[in-house]
């Protein structure tokens, strides 16, 4: 089979439906094959390889799960896009647990079904041996959300423009520097990460500056610091919200002149490095307060990605859940084959304040004492309320609280933004610019 056009199978026993989607896809240049049933969908796939499955979730026969199950066996590479006039939450859970890409209710948007075949197709490319996409495999998901940052990240990989990366601690800040680095044409040279919050500002300047000899107490000999280690490659400065103000002055100074003079050093260094920052803070509000540059601000930020929180995407929980449970299974040697339905639910509904390294350590703690084949809802129960990660910074408290409180406003409004922004006792224009900080879509909260 070609790789171009993709190849999709469409599968609904209702013969407008599966017309009207075949005439979207192919108008936009794919590949589309018909199937009036599961049974029949199956023959066709035992035939020939697809791409990708759309199939209605009700139908004679084999329903829409059933169908994926065996799909899945076979091929668990295989993205499948599930359709349904009966979406429920149930469903979608149901659905998202088992590893079924996407969900949509009809009557669908068209624009938001290109949209979805559009993801699956690109995050499924990876695992179909597509070396292009090697630079993203560290990101395991199947969020939308994801795959439009990490297409913006690879369109800003390309270029030598500083990127600022922001996001929660724990939702893999220096995981995407990592990846831009591998997808940019710096690949080959060094990538070099520095906490900026985690040292005093004098020894942080040494480590980011170098230092020559008999500059201070205990300089015993020249010291080359990370920019000169960098040199050609790629420079994380992480939480970069935190360094102190003094020394974003000399920052500035190094990324205008592309140059750095070592402390106690005469000359200045010349350096080649593309410069990524990261932070966990709100960098608009960090200036305000007379805490952060605005010159140093708009240097660094020149392209902006954000990674949202592991509870803005939840469908990528069973997913990342079994991920870590395969590496830890190795790690430890033991022989755990998945989580109790019941388990997963709570890991899916869990608020993971401390984002994909909270829900790591969780997996871990789970699989440490796991005495039976599948991980118990009790033991995850019990891992969730004795981790110390369940604590939530006020920061992302004060997040976490802003989104669920949007979130009651659209469901009680059905959607409708301009009742809710008066409720809220806020404009329309700032109501849609916190959905969008929060990735909230209205038309998800109407119901038909």
């Amino acid at each position: 089979m070609s790789d171009s056009p993709n190849k999709i199978l469409v599968v609904d026993d209702d013969a407008d439906i599966v017309r009207l989607i075949s005439i979207r896809l192919q108008a936009s240049g794919y590949q589309v094959e018909t199937a009036s049933s599961a049974e029949q969908a199956l023959g066709l796939a035992a035939a020939g390889k697809f791409h990708l499955v759309i199939t209605d979730l009700r139908m004679g026969g084999m329903d829409g799960l059933a169908l994926f199950d065996t799909l899945h066996r076979d091929d668990p590479g295989l993205p499948v896009i599930i359709l349904t006039a009966h979406g429920s939450i149930p469903d979608a859970v149901d659905a998202t647990r088992r590893g079924v890409f996407g969900f949509l209710t009809k009557p669908f948007d068209s624009q938001e079904l290109l949209k979805q075949v559009a993801s699956a197709l690109l995050l499924a490319q990876p695992a179909r041996g597509d070396d292009s996409n090697a630079w993203r495999s560290a990101f395991i998901s199947r969020s939308p959300a994801i795959d439009n940052m990490l297409q913006q990240a690879r369109l800003a990989a390309a270029s030598d423009a500083s990127i600022l990366i922001r996001g929660e601690s724990g939702t893999g800040k220096e995981v995407l520097a990592r990846a831009i680095h591998q997808a940019s044409p710096r690949h080959d040279r060094p990538f070099v990460a520095i906490n900026c919050g985690a040292m005093p500002e004098a020894l942080l300047e040494s480590e980011l500056f170098g230092h020559a000899k008999g500059a201070f107490t205990g300089a015993t000999r020249d010291h080359k610091g990370l920019f000169q280690a960098a040199n050609g490659g790629t420079l994380l400065l992480d939480e970069i919200g935190d360094m102190p103000l003094a020394l974003q002055v000399k920052l500035l100074r190094v990324l205008q002149e592309r140059s750095m003079r070592p402390v106690g050093a005469t000359a200045s260094i010349p350096v080649d490095v593309r410069i990524i920052a990261a932070t966990h803070r709100d960098l608009a509000e960090e200036m305000k307060a007379g805490r952060f540059r605005e010159d140093l601000y708009y240097r660094i930020n020149v392209v902006g990605l954000e990674i949202p929180p592991l509870a803005a995407r939840r469908e990528d929980i069973p997913l990342l859940a079994g991920h870590f449970l395969t590496t830890i299974c190795a790690k430890y040697n033991k022989s755990v084959n998945g989580f109790v339905p019941e388990a997963l639910e709570l890991l899916i509904s869990a608020p993971w304040p401390g984002n994909v390294r909270q829900l790591q350590n969780i997996v871990e703690q789970t699989v440490v004492l796991c005495t039976t084949p599948l991980i118990s809802a009790s033991l995850v129960q019990k891992a969730l309320r004795d981790d110390v990660g369940g604590i939530l910074p006020f920061e992302v408290a004060r997040r976490n609280f802003e989104r669920d409180y949007l979130a009651r406003l659209l469901q009680a409004t059905n959607g409708n933004v301009a009742q809710a922004a008066r409720l809220a006792q806020r404009n329309r224009t700032e109501f849609y610019k916190l959905l969008e900080r929060h990735q909230l879509s209205p038309a998800l909260f109407k119901t038909v």
